[in-house]
This record gives structure tokens, sequence and C-alpha cells, in this order.
């Protein structure tokens, strides 16, 4: 929350009460629903493959409890980044180890994904009621206020948050899920030791690469360039109906 109120704060735009009350609205949605879900798509796919360590863990639920990380939801609170508690895995449960982890660990990104593209449809929905797009831009009628306050917690919050958790979590660093993917694809013994060598480093190099995104803001560059295909292709739907 605090990275996007400094980042509106820069782009020159005024934030008014009203606007800090729905974003911190916003971010506490995110953290109610976007966690679980994230999680729960883990252990949902892992009990379908054949492991039902996450189901015996408690973890096949959306209930909030059963996944928050306080200090990962301080984090999102803060940085726009953060994590819940990891989904415990048993690999030797699924028919074919390999496959079957590289769609578990991608099941949490695909489901923050997929709940950026249902934040964006809502909003292009809304849309309908009180504004529009013209030249690329966003405008609201002149009676439809309301509808600046489900931009802030639908785009710059819901959906953004939403690719950028995805993005982050997809980086091919312990112990992000795309770690768990690479490994999945390109362990060997010939590749044996560069996995260790990242594992022995990995929080140094998830360091590095947070203090890079901080100065190149390369993570939000992708985040913007996903963010545009996700409002056209919620344009193309609703065209369609």
């Amino acid at each position: 929350m605090l990275q996007t109120v400094i980042r509106m704060l820069r782009s020159g735009g005024e934030i008014d009460f009203a606007s800090l009350v729905f974003l911190f609205f916003g971010y506490m949605v995110l953290i109610l629903v976007l966690m679980p879900v994230h999680e729960c798509a883990h252990a949902f796919v892992a009990d379908r493959l054949g492991d039902k360590t996450p189901r015996w863990n408690g973890r096949l639920t959306l209930n909030p409890m059963a996944h928050i990380d306080w200090l990962g939801a301080a984090m999102i609170l803060l940085f726009g980044i953060g994590y819940a508690r990891p989904v415990p895995v048993s690999p030797r449960h699924f028919k074919n180890a390999r496959r079957d982890m590289a769609l578990t660990a991608l099941a949490g990104p695909v489901s923050n994904l997929l709940m950026a593209i249902v934040s964006v449809g809502i909003f292009r929905v809304l849309l309908l009621f009180g504004g529009g797009v013209e030249n690329g831009m966003l405008y609201a009628n002149s009676d439809a206020q309301w509808l600046y306050y489900a931009y802030v917690v639908l785009i710059q919050v819901f959906a953004s948050v939403n690719i950028g958790l995805a993005v982050f979590n997809l980086l091919p660093i312990p112990p992000l899920d795309g770690y768990h993917v690479a490994q999945c694809l390109f362990m060997n013994a010939k590749t044996y030791k560069f996995f260790g060598f990242v594992e022995k480093y990995s929080y140094v190099i998830l360091v590095a690469v947070l203090i890079i995104n901080s100065r190149t803001h390369f993570l939000n560059t992708i985040v913007y360039w996903l963010m545009m295909p996700l409002m056209n292709l919620a344009s193309l739907i609703l065209s369609i109906f």
C-alpha cells in the first residue's frame, strides 16, 4: 500500500482520505482473498495429482487463517510483495514427480493471473455504467465519482498486485514457485551444482533482485505490459456480449 501511495504521489495525483480508505480496503481484500486463493490453488492441484499432504495439513481451504503469514501480510501492505505460509507437498505421492511438482508450483501464479483477469473484467463492466475509454485514457462521467474508487481497488491494487505477484513468483529463485518449476524442468547431473549454488545464496540473490527492481522498476514494467493485454481482452469479451 505504501508503494502505491508513493507511486500515485510521484505521478502528480492527489490522494484524499476516501482514496486512502479504499486503498487500504483493497489491500485487506488482497490479504484475505489473494493469499488464500494462491495457496489453496497449490493445495488443490497437489491433491488432484495424488498428494494428500495439503489436505491432511488443513491447507485445502480458502480460510485465510490457514494460510496467512503475518510478516508476509505486512510486507504486502508496505511493499506490495509478500508471502503466505507455504503449502507442504510430498512429491513422492505423485505419479510423475517432476511434471506434477511443476504443475503444483505453477498453480499459484496462474491463480494470480486469473484473479487479475476477473478484477479487470469487473472494472470493464463497471465502465459501462459510469465511463469509458477514449484515446487509450479512462474517463468517468461527472456523476460517477465512485468509478475512480473502483479503479483504485480493482486495477491499481487487485489487478496490478496479482500480476506483480505472479511475475515475482515465477522468478527462478528459491523459495519462489518459479524455482520449483525450473528445478523440475532443468535439474540433472550437469546442472546439479548450479542449482545448489542458487539455493545456497537464494536470499542474497532475492535481495539483489529487489534492490535492482527498486532502481530499474523492471518488474513494474512487466506488470504494465501485461495489464494492457488484459484490459484489451476484457474489452473484446464484453464486445462479444
